[in-house]
């Protein structure tokens, strides 16, 4: 008898048996869009872990945006520690209440690869491009494991991830990817918050008394106190929800830092230069489609596609470092990308 024992894939998919009956089952899987032979020994759902996290896609994210852009200081959150500690919350979400936790985690790993430099302002840099229905960083991020750097992920992952925002419709098909969903508010809600004191924006005692009560201070309490209300209501009415008292409290939050911080009129005003810069980036590729990289000439897609998935693509350093090369004569427009 020695101290290791071999655990193979159909070891684990049939310790997915015991999760709940609402929870994803990989031998059950929709499967890929190109059938491929198992892996000896990881699941399909570990599988698209794994690839997303090996990706190029991924990698870039430690040189994204996720609100505050360029900041002075070395622990502002990016959008690659944002995407981090959406997967913690995920697969804490998904253990509580026994789900499938590698799925919960593959959908938090590339929920965001989409994004585009200088974070959500890309969304507003490039909807001009997609009328009327606008350019939308999930349905990037779909389009990035499945065209861009085709991984070939499960069909689950991809709903996921094109549905981790809660304003898309359908919702999502799994409570793995509603665990998302609420991993997602839950990191961004309380690390912005952070970032905003930390960043002068607001003081510490700035944010409404009722989200004070609820939830505490600002920091790893208002992580704890949302997840737990996630837990203790889903496993009270037999789906993923917050109830609704702590919801409300959780919105009001929202709301207070959407008018307090998001779209606060100086983070605006930092955000048009960045607006600027990827419109002029989109606009030279779409003149000079010549100098569009090998990896993004798609001749089946649109030429504004095959760029804005270029542009998309690229880091805030890369975008500036190629906005300088192709514009030298001209300063950065404003002194937030300075």
């Amino acid at each position: 008898m020695t101290g290791l024992r071999r655990r193979d894939r159909e070891a684990r998919e049939a310790e997915e048996q015991h999760l709940a009956p609402l929870a994803a089952r990989s031998a059950l899987s929709r499967g890929r869009a190109r059938p491929e032979p198992p892996d000896a020994f990881r699941t399909a759902f570990e599988r698209d872990r794994d690839r997303i996290l090996h990706s190029k896609a991924f990698r870039r994210l430690k040189h994204k945006t996720q609100v505050f852009i360029n900041p002075e200081g070395d622990h502002y959150v990016t959008r690659l520690t944002h995407t981090l500690q959406v997967a913690q919350i995920a697969r804490a979400l998904a253990a509580a209440l026994a789900l499938n936790e590698p799925l919960a985690e593959a959908i938090a790993l590339g929920h965001d690869v989409g994004h585009t430099p200088f974070g959500h302002t890309g969304e507003e840099a490039l909807s001009p491009y997609f009328p009327p229905a606008g350019w939308h960083h999930a349905a990037q991020s779909v389009r990035t494991f499945g065209v861009v750097e085709d991984l070939n992920l499960t069909w689950e992952v991809r709903d996921g991830i094109r549905a981790h925002t809660w304003r898309i419709d359908p919702p999502p098909s799994s409570a793995e990817a509603i665990c998302v969903r609420y991993a997602d508010r839950i990191a961004y809600l309380s690390h912005d918050a952070l970032d905003a004191i930390r960043a002068g924006v607001l003081p510490p005692d700035a944010f409404p008394g009722s989200v004070r009560e609820r939830f505490g201070e600002p920091g790893r309490l208002w992580v704890a106190e949302m997840i737990g209300a996630v837990i203790e209501r889903s496993v009270a009415v037999g789906r993923v929800e917050m109830d609704a008292g702590t919801l409300a409290v959780m919105n009001e939050l929202r709301d207070f830092m959407f008018s307090r911080v998001y779209e606060a009129p100086e983070q605006l005003e930092q955000q048009k230069p960045a607006v600027e810069v990827i419109r002029q980036l989109v606009e030279h590729h779409l003149r000079h489609p010549e100098s569009l990289p090998d990896a993004f000439r798609r001749n089946e897609d649109p030429l504004v596609m095959q760029v804005t998935d270029y542009v998309a693509g690229m880091t805030d350093r890369y975008a500036l470092t190629m906005h300088r090369s192709l514009f030298p004569a001209a300063p950065l427009p404003g002194p937030a990308l300075d």
